[in-house]
């Protein structure tokens, strides 16, 4: 399957499943390819036919974004090295995890969350402990006997049941067989996502230097990003209403700039947030869609965030209500 496919059926089940998506992102480089979202839960999706092509990098950005724009990242794949991507089964790269598209669909649109995960080069599942003890107890089954019937360690299963080791998925049939029973617990998708922060971007950082500092000197703290259409996340915590949080994009009005304008709103609208173009010179426009933009000039007039926040969303209600 190629990649045009394989993003088109990925949109498709996110629609049937009730998500808002954004435009794809077409920029290069970037980190993900679409942003949804369903009630209160946003995803930054990357979408890839081999799951070893992803870096590091992107996925510390991927992380880094979602963090601090509150969603998740996900990657949909096809294969790893020279295998197919095993349905039910989600596999980790650097902390993010992946998916095959038919993995995608069950959880989803039937809300089956798959039951095994890849690492270490085998496969794995987790086990409720607590159940397997009282069914290990109730059938006078001792901890030796067991670990001989697995052919593992009376310490393994003393692991097990305290829920801090996972089981092989042939250990985990093994323990079905012998004691009648399924222990298996259902993968958290999220739930092993690393909680790492990317490093600041120097070249971003260092590129829009002046601009990135006249918003920290608002009070703004401004998260320079490197593979996106923004150049950085601008946020605040201490105003009384809200928390905003600002797709910040720094440049000349050129054609790219306005596409990069275009992709910012359809992000920021499935994402809940602000979306701002800060253009060097004059601009053509207040807006791009939901996009405002101001010129460097006029950013220098500020030097309170809450007035600049302010001024930002009374253009953005114009915008709605024209």
């Amino acid at each position: 399957m190629n990649k045009e496919l394989l993003i088109n059926q990925a949109i498709s089940i996110l629609g049937k499943a009730g998500f808002i998506i954004s435009e794809r992102c077409d920029t290069r480089p970037r980190s993900f390819d679409i942003a949804a979202r369903r009630d209160n839960l946003l995803l930054l999706i990357k979408i890839i036919s081999n799951i070893d092509g992803l870096n590091e990098e992107t996925t510390k950005e991927m992380q880094f974004l979602s963090k601090h724009l509150r969603g998740y990242p996900i990657v949909i794949g096809e294969k790893t090295r020279d295998h197919s991507l095993e349905s039910g089964v989600v596999y980790f790269r650097y902390g993010v995890p992946a998916i095959n598209i038919s993995t995608m669909e069950d959880y989803f649109l039937e809300e089956m969350p798959p039951l095994i995960y890849a690492e270490h080069g085998g496969l794995y599942v987790n086990l409720d402990g607590f159940i397997l003890k009282q069914e290990r107890i109730k059938k006078n089954i001792s901890l030796g006997a067991l670990a001989s019937l697995l052919g593992v360690s009376r310490r393994t299963i003393s692991k097990y049941e305290d829920g801090e080791m996972a089981a092989s998925v042939d250990v985990a049939i093994k323990l079905e067989e012998i004691l009648d029973k399924g222990f298996t617990v259902s993968v958290d998708i999220f739930e092993k996502l690393h909680s790492r922060d990317s490093q600041i971007q120097e070249t971003a950082a260092q590129q829009h230097s002046n601009v990135f500092s006249i918003l920290q000197n608002m009070g703004f703290d401004v998260l320079p990003i490197s593979q996106a259409p923004f150049d950085a996340v601008s946020q605040t915590s201490n105003r009384k209403d809200e928390n905003s949080t600002i797709l910040t994009g720094v440049g000349d009005y050129t054609r790219t700039i306005v596409k990069k304008a275009h992709l910012m709103s359809s992000i920021s609208e499935v994402a809940g947030t602000q979306s701002l173009l800060i253009v060097h010179g004059a601009s053509k426009t207040k807006n791009i869609e939901k996009t405002v933009l101001i010129d460097d000039k006029e950013l220098k007039k500020f030097d309170d965030k809450d007035d600049f926040i302010d001024l930002l969303q009374e253009r953005r209600h114009k915008i709605e209500v024209s």
